[in-house]
């Protein structure tokens, strides 16, 4: 029988008339893959839902496929082809489906004798509402005419899915609380990697902003009682500061000051014994107390004290679980997983000493609480506001901050999946060769160094035997703080990281604040931060910070391999005035007999067009430039890589990147100046060959990456690194080079296959 088009979307728009037949949705849906996979003559055919506050595509109905399959086969969002039909908003038509890269294979489906594929998103206006799919065994089996028709077929269902998806909605509204229970599947966006698992705690804004009295509580409580929760939550914050300086002396600086000053204020804890004087009980004066703070707090105009009620309920929280018991006796956050609308820096060290499990955030990727998380290796995914409803308090969750999962009341298969996956990593990281030199497959030397969030990172930096640091972020002790550090303070941390690097070369970038890196204690609204105050610009309209922290960089400096480099120069004036001002330091500290590093080099960050366009005449003044890919990206492409409207505009390859890195690198090498890379491009293994093809021998990496670049860098020879970048850098169209990528992509798979 041939396929039979016109007949197909006349019964198709008779199938919308007989939805209100059917007994469900998914009824309609079994009903639409059968007259489809019959009129096309397919083998198969299939409906996936999205939904929206999962960001998630669940296989509802489908002819060909096993019918097991329907309900529990889930596609994030632009995986495999129809998620990236769906998407991209685009028909994916593949002759063999497995041999495109995008191909998401799926077990237990039976769907490897299928060859030909043809996906189309099923949407309303920019709406996306599911994905209608066909297969078949016979490769190219369809072609455009049958394209064409599978469009006009989603856009007849399109409207009877909505609308009877929106009805279900309706229904569920009527079941939250049954709805609370049962398994979920939410897409969130990766932050920090790893995976935690444990009970929600919500710290939420107009949340639950009450703090409650739990049920159940003795009414024998006296003060003697409340006595002794005073002084074991006394005890409790100042053991969890003391461990904080001890393993984040850089930012723990007095993180837990604000809980101590509360409790021993006697208009806090001298109010509550003044209120159990009375005949309250204990526990009822905390919670009535802590309460009237917060009401205080929250009211105020000034967001300092706006931002301490979340210390006020951790504070009232310790205080009842010491008084009364409680299933965290020890008020800490072991076995939570924190959801919160906001989290300043300081929130983060807290609750991370506090043991919490991981975070998830409410809102869009921001780098530095994001390398907060990475550094102290805490889980962090970040949703829309919607998602916030379908958490309860306490629920179980199991997170994985690798793919931005969030499973609420896991089922036992998935648990026993994500067990397995954690002892498979425990056991790679043991037995994990790291290498103190890094080459190439032809012996070709290509230095590894590390880039350094918080001192914290330098345990791993030295156990992967990184070769030096090439980037130190000097902003995050100014982050953390309520005030700029000292010089001294600086000093402090700048001298431990160049010790522990032990005569390795460091360089230290100067304080890159701005864009979505903001001081709470110096707030200014910008209608565009990245393009306003940040960075550099700062530095050079405030230079007496600028200049402490340049004396504490050439002081630490003392006996080490040291170099200064300023963040978002955008001219030949700038980077002029930043060095005659460290220029300025380092004759000050002559003029004082302090003792500094005499041959510390000065360079930049290579990560504005202007600077790339200018790159000659900087190189004549630089010691040594470090290519920014991150912000370059950025700024070159006019693309904001946390908005998820345009992020897959953000790309490494683009031909004008790519082209703009060569021509840095080629610029520092003819003025025999050091150049490296410092951008998350340095970490993806497909970009590796253009980098060291185009004459990069230095990368800077998070020391977690080390042993997987180390890895990519010893399959390549250099000799096709240079063709392929060659190859890449003659090509104008975007789709060009990723064909190249995809190329050797799959040879590189050919050759680890080959080795097994």
């Amino acid at each position: 029988m041939l396929k039979d088009n016109i007949n197909m979307i006349c019964d198709i728009a008779e199938l919308s008339s007989l939805f209100e037949k059917s007994s469900s949705l998914d009824d309609f849906l079994q009903a639409a893959v059968s007259v489809v996979a019959y009129h096309m003559q397919s083998a198969v055919c299939s409906i996936y839902i999205y939904d929206e506050k999962t960001r998630m595509l669940t296989l509802r109905a489908t002819q060909g496929l096993s019918p097991d399959a329907v309900g529990k086969v889930t596609l994030q969002l632009g995986q495999g082809l129809s998620g990236l039909a769906l998407k991209e908003l685009r028909a994916i038509r593949e002759g063999r489906g497995e041999l495109s890269p995008k191909f998401h294979p799926v077990e237990g489906i039976d769907e490897e004798k299928y060859q030909a594929f043809l996906a189309v998103p099923i949407r309303r206006g920019l709406t996306r509402v599911g994905v209608l799919t066909v297969q078949d065994g016979q490769p190219d089996y369809f072609d455009e005419k049958d394209e064409q028709t599978l469009k006009a077929i989603a856009a007849q269902l399109a409207t009877v899915i909505e609308n009877a998806t929106l009805l279900q909605a309706l229904h569920r509204r009527e079941n939250v609380t049954e709805a609370k229970n049962t398994p979920k599947l939410i897409r969130g966006r990766p932050a920090s990697g790893g995976i935690g698992q444990g009970k929600a705690t919500f710290i939420i804004s107009g949340r639950g902003g009450s703090f409650q009295l739990p049920d159940g509580v003795s009414k024998n409580l006296t003060s003697e009682d409340f006595e002794r929760a005073v002084k074991q939550t006394e005890q409790q914050l100042k053991d969890l500061q003391r461990k904080a300086d001890e393993e984040l002396s850089d930012v723990a600086q007095l993180i837990f000051s604000a809980h101590l000053l509360i409790l021993a204020d006697d208009e806090f804890s001298g109010e509550i014994r003044r209120k159990i004087g009375t005949g309250i009980s204990p526990d009822e004066a905390v919670v009535e107390l802590v309460n009237h703070y917060i009401a205080i707090f929250s009211a105020s105009s000034n967001p300092r004290l706006q931002e301490k009620v979340h210390d006020l309920k951790d504070l009232g929280h310790r205080l009842l679980e010491n008084l009364i018991g409680g299933d965290r006796v020890r008020g800490d956050y072991s076995g939570r997983i924190i959801i919160a609308d906001t989290l300043l820096p300081s929130d983060i060290l807290k609750l991370a000493t506090e043991k919490a499990e991981g975070f998830i955030v409410q809102g869009g990727v921001t780098s530095h609480n994001a390398i907060i998380c990475r550094s102290l290796q805490k889980p962090m995914v970040m949703i829309d506001p919607p998602q916030m409803e379908l958490f309860s308090e306490s629920c179980d969750i199991l997170m994985d901050g690798n793919q931005g999962l969030i499973h609420i009341q896991p089922s036992n298969d998935i648990l026993k999946q994500y067990e397995e996956h954690r002892r498979t990593l425990k056991e790679l990281e043991r037995t994990a060769p790291v290498k103190g030199e890094t080459c190439t497959a032809d012996g070709t030397h290509i230095q590894m160094f590390a880039n350094i969030n918080l001192l914290s990172d330098l345990k791993l930096a030295s156990a992967v035997r990184v070769e030096g640091v090439g980037l130190y972020r000097s902003e995050f002790p100014f982050i953390i703080r309520n005030a700029f550090p000292s010089e001294e303070e600086q000093y402090l941390v700048y001298s431990r990281l160049v010790e522990s690097m032990q005569g390795r070369e460091v360089t230290f970038r100067t304080l890159d604040i701005g864009g979505d890196k903001v001081l709470s204690y110096q707030q200014a609204e910008e209608a565009n931060p990245f393009l306003g105050l940040r960075a550099i610009r700062f530095s050079l309209m405030h230079k007496d910070i600028f200049s402490e922290q340049l004396r504490a960089m050439l002081r630490a400096g003392v006996g080490g391999n040291t170099r200064i480099m300023f963040p978002l120069i955008a001219s030949l004036d700038d980077f002029l005035e930043a060095r005659e001002v460290a220029l300025e330091c380092m004759r000050q500290l002559d003029q004082q007999h302090v003792p500094y590093n005499r041959s510390t080099k000065i360079g930049i960050m290579v990560e504005l067009p202007s600077a790339v366009t200018l790159i000659e005449d900087l190189a004549h003044e630089v010691d040594f430039m470090s290519i920014g890919t991150n912000d370059l990206i950025q700024y070159m492409l006019a693309v904001d890589r946390t908005n998820d409207q345009v992020s897959k505009l953000y790309l490494s390859h683009h031909p004008a990147i790519l082209r703009a890195i060569e021509h840095v690198i080629s610029v520092a090498h003819s003025h025999h100046k050091d150049v490296s890379i410092c951008g998350d491009i340095a970490m993806d293994p497909r970009m590796i060959p253009f980098l060291l093809g185009a004459g990069i021998t230095k990368l800077s990496v998070p020391p977690r990456c080390v042993y997987e670049i180390q890895q990519t860098i010893a399959k390549i020879s250099m000799e096709k690194a240079v063709y392929t970048a060659r190859q890449m850098l003659a090509c104008s169209r975007i789709s060009e080079i990723e064909e190249i990528i995809g190329r050797n992509s799959s040879s590189q798979r050919d050759v680890e296959t080959a080795d097994l």
